[in-house]
């Protein structure tokens, strides 16, 4: 009946009713992503990061098997790990310092391009023909693929996003790229390699790495549109090396995400063979434990940027982060040497050491924020650190054989008090303090 009244006074006063719209359910929808760190311009991205990430990381678990199997030996294989891993850090940084020049979407759509050309000719020229110089050369090249797609979006989440919810917008950017990457992938190649063999499985990969792409390529916006130049390029290369003598704290930032995944790059070297040789736990037993801790770690990666945004970002770096890594990395040695082993006790361990290792993502809102003027050239000295993590870790697993197990453990604890340390030197701008101490938590000091 109200309604029918309004209508007729609008009819008999000969004046167009206007009757309050309730908001769309996009825009609602869109509210509820922003509040939760997602912007709605770039929300495709991270279901697209997803699929890429997935395709790139299906040959992790199986590829090194697979070609020994086909006759190429362990110094091969290890020489085409390496160089990878050399191109990997090379480009991780990269990708932030080209796009501040040409713009995110222009450096994620090069290395999409890179990585399917590349695969294409490592997999017809290379691993078919049983060419290793081809592979060699493809495979390396194509290393500058996946950080210039992955780590580009990381910097156009750190541009598109405000301030007060960065740390939730890096928690769901690392929570989609892991979960691709180290999980989804990994059961996709066990759930099919039975059925259709490890060949087709890795042009399976190539299949992943084109969904995503072109989803990026169709359903996002280029958030920079001016005209790239030698001069923009060159400038923007420039510039992410320069911030660290500009802004020294953007250096100190890139130590840390070193020290981030120093000991999970180094474990992979030693502590399997430790753990199943030394300690008694059977193959299976090591890989379900160190599968549930990859879990616990993408768990981590979004829990870590809700929390930041609670009780401040450096807190949770230096004490979850930090003390976290250095209490696990300890207990994940000592506590299995004596006393067995015990599954249980061991995989509670290892879900604690995943749950710190994630603890450091918000360290990819903190840094860009004290270079708010050159976001991008902060990323890509924090992308920096994390290739070289990759590179560093195995080089502090060297030491195991002349030094020990135990020595080694420790050298890597105590990184991680010094990541500790170096944590506090960092500080959020003036304006994210305003907005943790705008919501401050219960007995919780902000960053």
């Amino acid at each position: 009946m109200y309604t029918t009244s309004r209508n007729l006074y609008a009819l008999n006063e000969e004046t167009p009713m206007v009757t309050p719209a309730s908001p769309p359910a996009e825009g609602r929808f869109a509210r509820l992503l922003s509040s939760q760190g997602i912007s709605r311009p770039i929300a495709w991205g991270f279901v697209a990061l997803t699929i890429f990430m997935i395709g790139d990381g299906i040959e992790a678990g199986f590829l090194s098997p697979y070609l020994d199997e086909r006759g190429f030996d362990g110094g091969q294989i290890a020489l085409l790990w390496s160089v990878y891993g050399i191109v990997v850090a090379v480009a991780a940084w990269l990708s932030g310092a080209l796009a501040e020049a040409w713009g995110p979407k222009r450096v994620m759509m090069l290395g999409f391009g890179i990585w399917v050309v590349f695969e294409v000719l490592f997999l017809v020229f290379g691993v078919m023909a049983g060419n290793f110089e081809i592979m060699l050369l493809a495979f390396g090249i194509r290393g500058l693929g996946y950080p210039m797609f992955a780590y580009g979006f990381l910097v156009w989440v750190t541009i598109d996003t405000d301030e007060q919810v960065m740390g939730r917008a890096v928690g769901w950017y690392w929570f989609f790229s892991t979960l691709g990457l180290g999980v989804l992938s990994s059961y996709f190649a066990g759930a099919v390699i039975p059925i259709i063999g490890e060949l087709a499985t890795l042009w399976m990969a190539l299949a992943f790495v084109v969904v995503g792409g072109v989803m990026v390529l169709v359903l996002l916006r280029n958030p920079v549109t001016k005209k790239v130049t030698v001069a923009s390029s060159v400038k923007g290369v420039v510039s992410s090396l320069t911030i660290v003598a500009t802004n020294p704290k953007v250096g100190v930032g890139g130590v840390i995400r070193i020290i981030n995944t120093l000991s999970f790059y180094a474990f992979v070297v030693f502590l399997t063979t430790y753990m199943v040789r030394d300690v008694g736990f059977d193959l299976a037993q090591w890989q379900i434990i160190w599968g549930t801790m990859l879990a616990a770690n993408v768990a981590a990666n979004l829990l870590s940027g809700y929390l930041a945004d609670w009780i401040g970002r450096v807190n949770v770096v230096a004490w979850a982060g930090g003390i976290g890594c250095f209490v696990t990395v300890l207990a994940l040695f000592y506590v299995p040497t004596l006393i067995g082993p015990n599954f249980l006790v061991t995989i509670a361990i290892a879900i604690v050491y995943g749950l710190a290792l994630g603890m450091f993502v918000p360290l990819s809102a903190i840094v860009p924020l004290l270079a708010p003027k050159n976001k991008a050239a902060a990323v890509a000295i924090l992308n920096l650190g994390a290739g070289l993590s990759q590179f560093i870790g195995p080089v502090i697993a060297g030491l195991a054989a002349p030094i020990g197990v135990e020595g080694t453990v420790w050298i890597i604890a105590v990184l991680y008090l010094v990541g500790f340390g170096l944590t506090f030197l960092l500080k959020a701008p003036k304006e994210a303090d305003d907005v943790v101490s705008a919501n401050p938590a219960p007995s919780a000091v902000a960053a």
